[in-house]
């Protein structure tokens, strides 16, 4: 398999290419054991299941693992979880399906029935007491001391079992880098999974709950006696968020509730942290490219202001930005009710960052589900797809599920995409009414390699000015269409 570069804002192979990526979060957190002591990890990822997603169109695969699976205790590293790990990248290798390593993360870590990632060797929690969830996943980022004083600890970088955390973290990595680095279809090292600040980021939550107060007792574009009307009722509740669908509306409540707390975590916390980790990746190996997350917090349109990665004292050449966005009806049975508008702020603010790092996206988490049943939340999930092929932006949808092949959120997610240009993307696009696909770009040299556009089914008719071949999937209708072109201006469209 090729290797895969960054050049500006954009993905390209050794060809010279540019890539896009439409990829699946593969990600085991981990379930307690019979004791409830510790956790058990299966990976049981299997190759019928790599093979099916190749089928799908799918090209990358943010594999997720955890610390507490790799280092269960303080320089012990845990070979029989990470072969299980390999296992699964193998199958990527062997299949043509490139992955990257995911340092998973929710609720920091700690004991089994808590949250996943650290080890509970790491967790300095000032004698606070790890609480179970009792209403949203994430409930403990907002009043969870034990969770607070673990972040804390970790972002002042304590020292704990003869070394600061951090030094702990980064060792852990080079090990990683070490065991992973022979494989050509290593895409990167994504560093930390939705960094969450700590203590202040509990201050943050309480001063967006006052900003969203305060904008509903005060501001004018605010509707205060329909707001309370819908509040009062259980099948209007979902209505009250209609009050803050104005993009720049919502944006300035959450930038006016956090942005300043968020702005001092990601450049004088999280940034030199990720500075350390990448240097520490280098050290070992040139290859793979640095993955940069945003804060939590920034899953809300809060701006990130995190610099770009520097190792020792350098710019990091190969390095991308993966952020994450939801929008606020997620992970609840409203979500057919999920706002384009809010959620279209979030990846507009996630644009402006990219264009300040000049980096290139793909979009390591975003979706979510409103049942088979009906079929209306599908529009959420195509308008976030048309957003990000706006952008020329790849993806990782979140998550693999074991009956999501038996769900409709397939009828959106398996579409015709490119995998390969050969040259500089202008644009593309899938118009769903009139059932075609149109790639536009722009071919500067003649390439060896052809461009390859993944096809989902099989097309009724193929315009193009250049040589091309479709290749069917064995068994299936899709497939990958080839084509040979010149240099100049190109036009693919595909009708269905």
């Amino acid at each position: 398999m090729e290797r895969i570069f960054t050049k500006g804002e954009r993905f390209v192979d050794a060809s010279g290419r540019q890539r896009i990526f439409n990829g699946i979060n593969l990600c085991d957190k981990g379930v307690a054991n019979a004791e409830n002591t510790a956790k058990v990890y299966n990976l049981d990822f299997d190759e019928n299941l790599i093979v099916r997603l190749r089928k799908c169109g799918f090209n990358l695969v943010r594999l997720g693992l955890t610390w507490d699976g790799v280092e269960p205790q303080p320089g012990k590293y845990n070979e029989e979880y990470t072969a299980k790990v390999k296992k699964v990248a193998d199958l990527c290798e062997k299949h043509g399906m490139y992955f990257f390593l995911d340092m998973h993360q929710d609720l920091y870590g700690g004991p089994a029935q808590a949250g996943d990632g650290a080890p509970l060797w790491a967790c300095m929690t000032d004698g606070h007491q790890f609480k179970p969830t009792k209403f949203v996943w994430a409930e403990g980022y907002f009043w969870g001391k034990a969770i607070h004083s673990c972040f804390d600890h970790f972002w002042a970088n304590d020292v704990i079992y003869g070394k600061p955390i951090q030094e702990h973290y980064c060792n852990m990595w080079k090990y990683l880098a070490k065991e992973f680095e022979g494989y050509s279809s290593l895409f990167g090292f994504d560093v930390m999974n939705e960094p969450f600040p700590g203590t202040p980021g509990g201050k943050v939550f309480r001063k967006l709950i006052g900003s969203v107060v305060l904008s509903g007792m005060f501001d004018r574009r605010v509707h205060r006696g329909q707001l309370i009307k819908d509040a009062l009722k259980a099948e209007t509740r979902h209505k009250v968020l209609d009050q803050f669908e104005d993009p720049e509306f919502f944006s300035q409540i959450v930038t006016r509730g956090g942005g300043k707390i968020i702005k001092d975590f990601d450049e004088n916390y999280y940034s030199p942290f990720i500075n350390r980790v990448a240097a520490a990746i280098r050290e070992v190996t040139d290859k793979g490219i640095i993955i940069m997350e945003n804060c939590y917090y920034s899953n809300l349109s809060i701006p990130c202001s995190t610099p770009a990665v520097t190792v020792n004292g350098k710019r990091e050449s190969q390095l991308c930005f993966a952020p994450h966005g939801y929008d606020l009806m997620v992970d609840t049975p409203d979500y057919k009710y999920a706002s384009n508008s809010r959620t279209g702020a979030i990846f507009d603010e996630h644009r402006r960052t990219q264009k300040r790092l000049n980096v290139p996206v793909f979009v390591g988490e975003w979706g979510g589900s409103g049942g088979n049943e009906d079929k209306t939340w599908l529009n959420h999930i195509n308008f976030l797809l048309d957003k990000f092929d706006e952008n020329q932006w790849g993806q990782t949808y979140w998550a693999y599920s074991s009956d999501m092949f038996d769900t409709v959120i397939m009828e959106s997610l398996v579409r015709t995409a490119p995998v390969a240009v050969t040259g500089t993307i202008d644009s593309y696009r899938t118009d769903r009414e009139s059932g075609t696909f149109v790639l536009r770009y722009t071919q500067g040299y003649n390439f060896k390699e052809p461009t390859e556009i993944f096809v989902h089914k099989t097309p009724a008719k193929i315009d193009t000015d250049g040589e091309y071949e479709f290749v069917r999937n064995e068994g299936g209708e899709g497939g990958i269409l080839k084509v040979t072109t010149g240099t100049g201006k190109h036009k693919v469209v595909i009708s269905f």
